[in-house]
């Protein structure tokens, strides 16, 4: 009997401790004779867009300036730009980063089947300004190149809105032809078309690089848009067979593949090969910690585009491999978290969204490999920026519009994962 009245108390003292718990706003969860209950009552929250995303990408800005200054202050130094002010390019930097993220806000704040319905007119805008550049006192001609519209006191690179307008349209395309990806002639070829006279374009600029990473979008899009396996190699190959036969029968693209294998070299140290050598020194005397900030010998005068192309060697000089690997892992955590909101948005069934993203990441990270691997000797010299950092106007304004694109597919990603509607 007493066993019995013992056991009704216990219970009873149970029943009372949960509603004690209800009361409090514990949750109380028996699993397997134990009892655990939630101590405080903050409610939970789900955030609208990814925080960790957005910090990376201020920390690559936040750093691009600097290094920008760090390897420009010196340059009114040289006769060429006697006139400007040491802040001269910082200050240009600043303004295009504040332009672009306000230009980023407004993409933000555009749905993502908006930019289904506007993939093709853009894509027809971008041939149109790719065309425009070309005509002689419309587009503006720097060290022999082609490559800018002229609006004021601002420089527009019309390849940059091509790089956005294809990943658009090559994502619409794939929605589109969905149902005949596995036929050559009605999915491949009229994208195969289409890049090829972007290219012709960009080769008459001539810019070479924005071709190469126009071409990887692409084709990138179309192969994880699921297009047969075998005809993508095909197209691959036939891309790969095109660029060696471009630089074989350009001589001054062969030279620099030739300073590029022996950069140092009598033939090559003054001439094509001497951004490379003048790259590889730079890095060489930041060994592991760097020689601090603001302390490079090779951005006075030595290392020409030290501010652009070779930021990334100012920071190897300056930080050494310390920094350099810091910025490797950003970029690769930068390009790893964008495909994954790709992959979220197509398990979501929000194909051309998903396709988008994949598109950025392909977009960001081919183009910062590029980079890494010129100013560390492990690729021919390309005149390709390093992303979010390099000195350079449309180049950031494309790369911040480009991410804003992310964040809304993660944002939209986000509310269908809480029951709402994108």
């Amino acid at each position: 009997m007493s066993a019995v009245v013992g056991k009704l108390t216990s219970l009873a003292g149970g029943k009372r401790r949960r509603a004690d718990a209800a009361r409090e706003g514990e949750l109380p969860v028996r699993i397997s004779g134990s009892e655990f209950a939630r101590t405080t009552s903050t409610p939970s929250r789900v955030l609208g867009f990814d925080q960790a995303l957005i910090w990376v990408c201020v920390a690559l800005l936040a750093f691009g300036i600097v290094m920008v200054y760090s390897a420009s202050i010196a340059l009114p130094d040289n006769p060429r730009f006697a006139r400007y002010s040491p802040y001269h390019f910082v200050g240009r930097h600043a303004m295009w980063i504040a332009l672009s993220l306000l230009a980023a806000l407004v993409a933000f704040q555009v749905r993502m089947d908006w930019w289904e319905k506007m993939a093709r007119p853009l894509f027809l805008v971008s041939l149109a300004l790719l065309i425009a550049v070309l005509i002689p006192h419309v587009g503006s001609v720097v060290n022999g190149a082609r490559r800018w519209i002229g609006f004021g006191p601002i420089n527009f690179q019309p390849s940059e809105l091509a790089k956005i307008a294809i990943l658009l349209y090559a994502s619409d395309y794939m929605v589109r032809k969905m149902e005949v990806k596995e036929r050559f002639f009605r999915a491949v070829l009229p994208m195969a078309a289409a890049i090829a006279v972007v290219g012709s374009l960009l080769l008459a600029q001539p810019d070479m690089g924005a071709f190469m990473v126009i071409a990887v979008i692409a084709m990138g899009i179309l192969f994880l848009g699921g297009v047969n396996a075998r005809m993508f190699f095909v197209i691959a190959t036939i891309l790969v067979a095109a660029f060696a036969a471009m630089i074989w029968t350009s001589p001054w693209r062969r030279a620099r593949i030739f300073a590029y294998l022996d950069p140092f070299s009598e033939d090559h140290a003054l001439g094509k090969g001497y951004q490379l050598s003048h790259a590889l020194i730079a890095i060489g005397r930041g060994e592991v910690f760097g020689v601090g900030l603001g302390g490079s010998i090779e951005k006075l005068h030595w290392l020409p585009e030290a501010h652009t192309d070779f930021l990334l060697s100012v920071i190897g000089e300056e930080f050494g491999l310390v920094g350099l690997t810091c910025v490797i892992f950003l970029f690769f955590w930068l390009t790893r978290r964008i495909m994954g909101i790709g992959r979220q948005a197509i398990a979501l069934d929000r194909v051309f969204s998903g396709l988008v993203a994949q598109g950025v990441g392909l977009w960001l990270g081919f183009q910062a490999f590029i980079n890494i691997g010129v100013n560390l000797g492990a690729l021919p010299t390309k005149g390709l920026t390093l992303p979010f950092m390099s000195y350079g106007g449309s180049a950031i304004m494309a790369n911040l519009v480009a991410i804003a694109i992310v964040m809304r597919v993660d944002a939209e990603n986000r509310q269908l994962m809480r029951g709402g509607r994108a």
